[in-house]
């Protein structure tokens, strides 16, 4: 307790209150006195309450500083933590109550007077529902909402900018680092000038140097333009390739079509569209405007502690008990009539879900066909970079697939003649040994030979003095050719060192003059492992933290995935539920007319047609056994019969042609004998 009291007086005693008090002042303070204080460090925190608590009534203060903490969301210690008891220790003054509280106002005041001033114009004016009936008034409520979320949206903005800014230090060390920069530039230039005047036409050359850099300005601004040029020639080209594919298709889709096809599907293209703009996405648009409203309305809310979240949890609990008692007295109330229309709402909602689904997967097929499309225009406009012509089709195609078979029978007969040129070269190789081992066989009887005449190694010996020397006048001419060019060499890389040596002299001297000026090497070679070793920590560091979000984020993905899977199975319980409900319902109502069949009374009576159909079955079954015997052999004598008609048919017919070819060769002979 004394050092929170310490702690009041120390703050106190500073800016902007300087109360210069001491311990035993602060605590000899009377009621009254201690009131006064609390006001006037609530008047720090927010102007309006910066009052003389004399000239109002003691339950007025009691209401403006409870009104104003309230807005600060001060919780009074535990042993004060009846709203009365609180409330009476502050309008008579006591101390228990008010030096928490100045400790408390005073340990955060920034952040109250950031909260105080936000409260007065984001705590919302509670407006009746009679009155918001008018709609003068309800449109002056929605204004003023709306005007509420904007000033929301420009004070986070604020913030970001204050806090985004840069330091002052760090502008200056910026300047004067920008103006060393420029001194030595200016050096630089001058310097560069004395240079340039002692050369002869500088004036001219520097007017030189001016349009070769504006023409190069000019270059580089000329080539940017080409290819921005390009661009828009390849997006034309494409977009030329997409038209003429969509006017093939709709030629080809006119070929065979009639005009009635092409009004139906012209009118079910307008019905699907008006279906997504009517229907489809204005429940989507407003869907997604309510749920960014409530995440603006979560995100601008100040931060939460545990008991709020759960004094907002109770709640919650209350409203959804509530609801529930609501729906069930109105499920009480309108049960008799909703069941008359249940069947047809059902119905209506299951064509309604029948519709978003089809009409989702004619959106999703349109954009797989887009995206089929675009990648087919994409490789077609790589075949026709790498084989310099667009895709073949019809007669093109045939012609190209000849002319790749007459390419294929030339390589093949080529192929052949490289077979046999290898062939040949095998053949080549065998002679070249057997001319070897015939050679071989010489040189050993022209030695055998010349041992006899007693002049061994004669052949091999001047055969070698030829060689050697073939050799060393080769290797003379190789000598002379590189004398020579080592020569040339020489002389030239002295004449470059010499250009080199005279042309680096001047900047030497400058380089030795900058070394005696700037000798920085060891403090930027310290620097260097400052920097590393600094850098070295902070990769460190930054791969433990990017491995620990990696785990973070593998934890949030595995816990969204049980959310979704534990909400999946309490719908499906509350499905369940729902049927287990309407089942009781059905068997616990008296009134016969509301009774409808149960499940069990539908299985069951499913049960029952399906025992009497496997029993029609069964005795259709015995019939079909007791009757197939007989069948049997009736559909045999049938085939039989059928058998013998056919075999009549044919001798009848073939006794028909017998007759009448020998009616004609009678005619025939008749007019012989005529004859």
């Amino acid at each position: 307790m004394s050092d929170q009291i310490q702690f009041i007086v120390e703050k106190l005693n500073q800016e902007p209150f300087r109360k210069n008090y001491n311990l035993i002042t602060f605590d000899s303070l009377e009621s009254v006195q201690l009131l006064q204080l609390l006001s006037d460090v609530l008047g720090e925190i927010d102007p309006k309450h910066a009052v003389d608590i004399r000239e109002e009534l003691p339950e007025q203060t009691a209401k403006r500083m409870l009104s104003l903490l309230g807005i600060l969301k001060y919780k009074p210690p535990g042993s004060v933590s009846d709203v009365s008891a609180f409330r009476q220790g502050l309008i008579t003054g006591s101390k228990p109550v008010i030096h928490p509280l100045l400790h408390w106002l005073l340990q955060r005041t920034n952040e109250l007077k950031k909260r105080a001033y936000l409260a007065r114009f984001l705590v919302k004016l509670e407006v009746p529902a009679e009155f918001l009936q008018d709609d003068t008034v309800a449109d002056n409520n929605k204004q003023y909402e709306e005007m509420m979320e904007a000033f929301k949206n420009l004070h986070k903005e604020c913030e970001q900018l204050k806090t985004s800014g840069l330091s002052t230090a760090e502008i200056r060390r910026d300047i004067s680092a920008m103006e060393e920069e420029k001194d030595q530039l200016i050096k630089r230039t001058e310097r560069l000038k004395k240079r340039v005047e002692t050369v002869q036409n500088h004036q001219q050359m520097l007017e030189i140097a001016r349009q070769l850099r504006l023409e190069r300005e000019r270059e580089e601004s000329l080539a940017q333009q080409k290819q921005e040029q390009k661009n828009q020639l390849f997006h034309a080209e494409q977009r030329l390739q997409r038209a003429r594919f969509q006017l093939k298709e709709m030629h080809h889709a006119v070929v065979d079509s009639k005009p009635e096809s092409l009004m139906k599907k012209l009118e079910e293209e307008i019905n699907f569209n008006s279906y997504l703009v009517s229907e489809k996405m204005p429940r989507e648009i407003e869907s997604k405007k309510n749920s960014i409203y409530f995440l603006q309305k979560v995100a601008a809310e100040p931060a939460m502690s545990q008991s709020d979240l759960d004094v907002l949890d109770v709640k919650i609990n209350e409203v959804n008990a509530e609801i529930n008692q609501l729906i069930e007295k109105r499920m009480m109330k309108y049960e008799l009539t909703d069941n008359k229309f249940f069947m047809y709402r059902q119905q209506a909602s299951i064509v309604s879900r029948k519709k978003e689904a089809k009409a989702e997967e004619l959106q999703a097929a349109k954009e797989e066909m887009s995206s089929t499309e675009r990648e087919m225009l994409e490789k077609t406009n790589q075949a026709r970079e790498l084989g310099g012509s667009e895709v073949l089709k019809g007669d093109e195609l045939k012609h190209y697939v000849n002319k790749l078979r007459s390419k294929n029978t030339f390589y093949k007969k080529k192929r052949q003649e490289i077979a046999e040129i290898t062939a040949e070269c095998g053949v080549l190789q065998r002679t070249e040994e057997l001319l070897q081992q015939r050679h071989e066989a010489l040189q050993q009887q022209l030695q055998a030979i010349e041992d006899k005449k007693g002049i061994s190694g004669y052949s091999y010996t001047q055969e070698e003095l030829e060689r050697v020397s073939a050799v060393k006048s080769e290797t003379d001419e190789m000598k002379g050719r590189t004398l020579e060019n080592m020569s040339d060499m020489v002389k030239k890389l002295n004449a470059v060192v010499a250009e080199k040596k005279a042309s680096l002299a001047p900047v030497i001297k400058e380089l030795r003059q900058l070394r005696q000026k700037s000798q920085l090497t060891q403090e930027c070679d310290e620097r260097k492992i400052q920097y590393d070793s600094c850098a070295a920590g902070l990769e460190s560091n930054r791969s433990a933290l990017e491995q620990e979000v990696k785990s973070l984020l593998e934890e949030c993905v595995q816990e969204e995935s049980n959310y979704h899977y534990i909400n999946c199975m309490k719908r499906n319980l509350a499905v369940q539920l729902e049927r287990a409900k309407e089942e009781m319902k059905a068997y616990v109502t008296p009134d016969p007319r509301g009774k409808g069949k149960t499940i069990r009374e539908q299985y069951t009576q499913m049960i029952i047609e399906h025992e009497n159909l496997g029993k029609k079955l069964r005795e259709k079954q015995k019939v079909v056994r007791e009757s197939h015997g007989p069948n049997m052999k009736q559909m045999k004598m049938w085939q039989d019969f059928e058998q013998l008609m056919k075999c009549k048919k044919e001798c009848f017919l073939k006794q028909q042609q017998e007759t009448a070819i020998g009616q004609v060769i009678q005619e025939e002979g008749k007019d012989r004998l005529v004859l």
